[in-house]
């Protein structure tokens, strides 16, 4: 048995649970800190480092999330009050970890300070509640500025609308962040780390974030180190990627990929909230997981099936879409057969559903519904961002093509058809619109983890089980719901399949 300890980026269950789900087999122990922090309250640092030096002691392998290390999380590594000396002591003890065990494998990721366009307190500074498009627009001028691109706006006039306090405050922690950014390059340099992912979680071409992810990808041509650092779109499915990659190495096996699309155009369209074309971002998030891409899929070991359409990508809440784009331009039918296909020859088949943003495509999931297909594929996911949903559904091929049909795959099979599907795409949206302002809840506050807010969605869900998971819905067993964070955005789902005896 290989034990790999696995560090999260924060405690959602996206980061926290999603991984320790898919890798819940016997070959494999995976270790995790017990508690976590909660939203802005970072995860109590002394319990981490004391956990990370006990428990690779004995460990094959560690995944190791940068923010959670030297922040206590992802949202406090944007708000945190910490000195750059009580950081550093953090920092080093991931050298100190590659001296006392330098037979153990350290993958790490580390995230660059986003720059979200909206006025909003929610996972920013206070101030960023009342200065934040400011914010965003000041960086996109300065990086325009810098490029002697034209611009509409005045910088000054900008600047002149966000108090100098705010601004050197934001300024002088995207500076602290970028430092240790850096810093863990020369890590996987001096080969410390054997890989490093900086993901994207802010793809925007201009704007503080952008000129920051430029510097890091101009030290990475510095020190030549294009194959060993990594700075792709993505964030919230690093744990799962990584925690893949750390398997297959130690496993000492590499799958071939083939990549089949449900549009002839889908390759060459760049999805929202990123910057660069699907297809080659899929590059990425294959080679960060430890695969390669297939030219054919005779030579592949499974498919990665990705339904897009052919362009102009929308939310999950236009759906019905009639667009162009989603129906002369993209065979669904044609997509189904061919997965079909991949099943009945034994071909391993997961599906990366990225048809639409923050949520599953529901024509997609009735079809596989109907097709008999839901619990025949290796993998699906659909939520959130194209990255988010293409390293989850990656990371169940891995699991299907080592592990075969398990009750982990199972389970999380499940669980991505009741959370990317049934909720971010219907139950999520239902509830937001008939049920938050009788409850006296808003988006960003359902007054409880558990409470009337989820027991309406766990309701919902029943229904939607009943409607677009019939063919299993006799197995479906739904056992709880919460939302981690006190708001519709992202939700906590634990379900099982039980299959008749």
């Amino acid at each position: 048995m290989k034990k790999i300890v696995f560090l999260p980026l924060d405690e959602r269950p996206c980061n926290a649970d999603f991984p320790k789900m898919l890798f819940h087999v016997p070959e494999i122990r995976l270790v995790q800190p017990a508690v976590l922090g909660n939203k802005k309250q970072p995860a109590d640092l002394e319990h981490i480092c004391a956990f990370l030096q006990r428990e690779c002691a004995d460990a094959d392998g560690l995944v190791l999330s940068m923010d959670m290390l030297l922040y206590g999380g992802l949202l406090p590594s944007r708000l945190h009050h910490f000195s750059r000396d009580q950081v550093r002591e953090r920092f080093e003890l991931v050298g100190r970890l590659r001296e006392n065990f330098p037979d153990l494998k350290i993958f790490a990721f580390q995230t660059i300070m986003r720059c979200p366009k909206n006025s909003s307190a929610e996972e920013e500074p206070d101030y960023y509640g009342e200065y934040g498009h400011e914010i965003w627009r000041l960086g996109q001028l300065r990086h325009k500025q810098q490029l002697d691109l034209p611009q509409q706006e005045q910088l000054d006039d900008v600047q002149a609308k966000i108090p100098a306090a705010c601004l050197e405050d934001y300024l002088a922690r995207r500076r602290f962040n970028l430092e240790f950014v850096l810093d863990a390059l020369e890590l996987a340099a001096a080969g410390i780390l054997d890989v490093l992912v900086i993901p994207q979680d802010d793809s925007s071409p201009y704007g503080f974030t952008a000129m920051d992810q430029q510097h890091v990808r101009d030290r990475i041509a510095q020190r030549s180190l294009q194959t060993k650092v990594l700075l792709y779109p993505g964030a919230d499915e690093l744990g799962c990627t990584l925690l893949t990659r750390m398997v297959l190495a130690l496993e000492g096996r590499r799958p071939y990929v083939y990549v089949a699309y449900s549009s002839e155009k889908a390759p060459f369209v760049t999805s929202l909230y990123e910057d660069r074309p699907v297809g080659e971002t899929i590059k990425y998030q294959l080679l960060a997981a430890g695969c390669r891409q297939a030219v054919c899929r005779r030579e592949a070991d499974f498919v990665l099936a990705v339904n897009c359409p052919s362009g102009n990508i929308q939310g999950a809440y236009a759906q019905p879409c009639r667009l162009r784009e989603y129906t002369v331009e993209r065979s669904l039918p044609a997509f189904m057969l061919f997965m079909q296909d991949c099943v009945e020859q034994g071909i391993p088949v997961t599906v990366g559903d990225i048809a639409f943003l923050n949520g599953g495509d529901l024509e997609l999931v009735q079809m596989l519904n109907s097709q008999g297909l839901l619990m025949q594929v290796a993998g699906y996911a659909g939520w959130n961002t194209s990255s988010n949903t293409l390293g989850t559904a990656i990371a169940q091929g891995v699991h299907f093509w080592l592990w075969a049909d398990t009750a982990a795959h199972r389970d999380f099979l499940l669980l991505r058809y009741l959370e990317d599907a049934g909720y971010c795409s219907d139950a999520r949206r239902y509830v937001y619109e008939n049920m938050l302002d009788k409850l006296n809840c808003t988006y960003f506050d359902t007054r409880a983890v558990r409470g009337p807010v989820s027991e309406f969605v766990h309701a919902r869900l029943e229904m939607f089980v009943q409607q677009y998971l019939s063919s299993i819905a006799p197995y479906v067993c739904i056992q709880d719901c919460w939302h981690p964070w006190k708001r519709m955005f992202e939700m906590g789902i634990k379900a099982c399949f039980q299959p008749a005896e």
